[in-house]
């Protein structure tokens, strides 16, 4: 059935660089700017040479993996000392998600608190650009923010369409270095993003398109990309697959697979791609059985072959993780099987997640699904 007729919003950044060197645009973009504050880790911060940009630049460079309420606090002080008329996200998804939420709040009265939800931003008036280091979250090209709190391990999701970047760069030479593990995980969860809102049950045929060429790209240039990291034309294709999964996510959103992730990042501190990526395989299983066709298509694109059943979708699908190089046991992570329990109520609780997928999932469901992940 068509879902033309329903009422959807996209929005996208308003000016979008892709392609080898489009790093050094930010400069020629950015010349109103006298002072900036790039947001970064200590790995990315070396790239804020290659922006361009002239005028005095502030860099913070310690931007964790899961940064939790504190860790965003210490930046937004920071950006309310150096008063910034640009803010620069320069990384993967945390730093992105923290440059969002900085640049709208560092000259306001509200607090993180006050805005977690849909549409609680007051507003923005400092520019906004964001520079991915990565291919996988697709925040560059978000209106969501994730930061961690401390005392319930949950995420705080904040969304708005003030959140939303001036300036998008996808320079696929900023992720040449990007390690062949981190590579492989970061891209199953660019596809994750796509499969979700592919499957979902608020899915839009408009979103559908951009879903398509999203895994389409994963599926052609994912295996390339981690074989070979200086490859120009596959790492620039996982780029645009993950911006693709990150316009899927304004309108559509993720669905049972993310809220499975998100304990195994705030519990066992594992990094947002690789609990995606061992949690996938599961959940794209579980859902066949309501969204065949749609399923199939994801199959066929990624290449797994003899899929047909659940259980042999789940064991190619497995394969096509393993074979990236992803482990895909939470054992071997660490993970204490007296845990999963909690974890999996913890899950099913995500309702903002878990109600947007096409198969009801019980706590049984999801404790199942974590102890086969085991």
């Amino acid at each position: 059935m068509s879902t033309l007729g329903r009422l959807i919003t996209i929005h996208q950044p308003r000016r979008l660089e892709i392609g080898a060197g489009a790093a050094a645009k930010v400069g020629e973009w950015a010349d109103f700017s006298t002072r900036t504050l790039i947001v970064a880790t200590a790995a990315t911060a070396p790239y804020a040479e290659r922006l361009g940009l002239s005028g005095a630049v502030k860099v913070i460079d310690d931007v964790p993996a899961e940064p939790d309420l504190p860790a965003f606090e210490s930046v937004l002080e920071t950006a309310r000392s150096f008063q910034p008329d640009l803010v620069v996200g320069l990384g993967g998804g945390s730093v992105l998600d923290i440059a969002k939420l900085v640049a709208a709040l560092w000259n306001g009265k509200q607090s993180l608190p006050d805005v977690v939800g849909p549409n609680r931003v007051a507003g923005r008036t400092t520019p906004l650009v964001q520079v991915a280091t990565t291919a996988g979250t697709g925040s560059e090209a978000g209106i969501r923010a994730l930061v961690t709190d401390p005392e319930t391990k949950s995420k705080m999701a904040v969304e708005s369409p003030f959140l939303i970047a001036d300036l998008a760069i996808l320079d696929p030479e900023l992720t040449y270095s990007v390690p062949p593990a981190v590579t492989a995980a970061t891209g199953v969860d660019a596809m994750a993003h796509c499969v979700e809102a592919f499957t979902n049950i608020r899915a839009h045929d408009l979103i559908d398109g951009y879903a398509r060429m999203g895994f389409a790209l994963v599926g052609k240039y994912l295996k390339r990309a981690v074989e070979d990291g200086s490859d120009v034309e596959a790492r620039a294709g996982m780029m645009l697959a993950s911006y693709y999964g990150g316009i899927c996510l304004g309108p559509v959103n993720t669905a049972a697979g993310h809220a499975l992730a998100y304990p195994l990042g705030t519990r066992l501190s594992l990094p947002h791609g690789l609990a995606n990526a061992i949690i996938f395989p599961h959940v794209l299983a579980f859902n066949q059985p309501v969204a065949a066709l749609k399923t199939a298509e994801v199959a066929a694109a990624l290449g797994l072959r003899d899929a047909d059943s659940q259980d042999a979708l789940k064991d190619a699908a497995f394969g096509f993780c393993r074979d990236l190089g992803i482990e895909m046991r939470l054992k071997a992570h660490g993970a204490n099987a007296d845990d999963l329990g909690c974890w999996a109520e913890e899950a099913h609780a995500i309702r903002r997640l878990m109600d947007n997928n096409p198969r009801d999932m019980s706590v049984a469901d999801v404790h199942a699904i974590y102890k086969e992940a085991y």
